[in-house]
């Protein structure tokens, strides 16, 4: 039952012991999980008039009640952040994003993103996606380096958003894995979706959307290979699901890698190494590579003196 901005639930049987945040994330299809535990931990969401943890588990009949704030006008401003940009031109800006720097504002992250940045250093970007991400047309993960291209223009947006959807932009990953890799290269064929019951987190399962990976071995270490991944399709973390399907999850992967991490590292040892694709004015194919960062060399040095 809602009313306005707020939802009443009773629970019924089925969903006896299951912990309020992922029943709400659930039932709120278009509310991620995270953003539910905030509305939590602000006690927004009562059960039976009292205020739970986000990891309360729900009793039959238990009544809960969550109000969702109205939103707040976002002001996204404009920041005199770095950029590497690789390209630029009146239709589009290729940039080598940093590892650690999110790509467009969102709920929680309003400051200090590639579009506060972009804002700054140019004003005309495309409007397709709206204020909080002005000019995107793909993304990388937070904690994923490398590559992305950025539409000055509505036309711009369109002519690589169509390239996407065809899967005919070229993208090259540059990943290290946990364990030995057998095979020289291989092709994961896997459907990805939403994970079952931890829903911030992806999974390969039935009914999931098309994902197809390919990857290529450059170099093996006594416990861990050093890949390159071409991807068909750009579901959200693919590669990352894909290979800890396989049993070869990212180095340093804090969601679906090993808990415990030989590397002292923010995040996953993932780079976007390479982008191909047709330029939306000239027609002609342009393509941008970047080398690993630092971090991830780094890494690497210390797996060949232990070779």
């Amino acid at each position: 039952m809602k009313e306005q901005n707020n939802y009443l639930f009773k629970i019924e049987e089925e969903f006896d012991g299951e912990r309020i945040d992922i029943f709400l994330a659930e039932a709120l299809e278009t509310k991620s999980r995270s953003y539910i535990q905030k509305l939590i931990k602000s006690g927004n969401a009562t059960v039976n008039n009292e205020e739970k943890k986000s990891n309360y588990k729900l009793k039959e009949n238990d009544i809960v009640e969550l109000k969702i704030p109205e939103p707040i006008e976002l002001n996204i401003k404009p920041e005199n952040i770095s950029l590497d940009i690789l390209y630029e031109d009146s239709d589009v800006i290729v940039v080598n994003k940093s590892q650690g720097m999110v790509v467009h504002p969102a709920p929680g992250v309003y400051s200090g993103t590639l579009v506060n940045a972009l804002l700054y250093h140019c004003r005309d970007l495309s409007g397709i996606n709206g204020i909080t991400r002005p000019g995107i047309v793909h993304r990388i993960d937070k904690d994923t380096s490398g590559v992305l291209v950025v539409a000055k223009n509505d036309n711009s947006h369109n002519c690589l958003a169509a390239q996407l959807k065809e899967h005919s932009m070229n993208r090259e990953y540059i990943a290290l894995t946990e364990g030995v890799v057998k095979e020289d290269e291989g092709k994961v064929d896997a459907p990805i979706g939403r994970h079952a019951t931890e829903r911030i987190k992806m999974a390969v399962i039935s009914g999931g959307k098309e994902a197809i990976t390919h990857f290529k071995v450059e170099k093996r270490y006594k416990n861990n290979t050093l890949i390159r991944c071409k991807l068909e399709t750009g579901r959200t973390h693919q590669i990352r699901v894909h290979m800890a399907y396989i049993g070869h999850p990212l180095v340093g992967d804090p969601v679906y890698g090993y808990k415990k991490q030989k590397f002292k590292l923010q995040g996953q040892m993932l780079h976007a190494h390479k982008l191909g694709f047709i330029h939306p004015t000239t027609g002609q194919y342009i393509e941008f590579s970047t080398p690993i960062p630092d971090y991830f060399q780094n890494v690497i040095e210390k797996l060949e003196n232990c070779l």
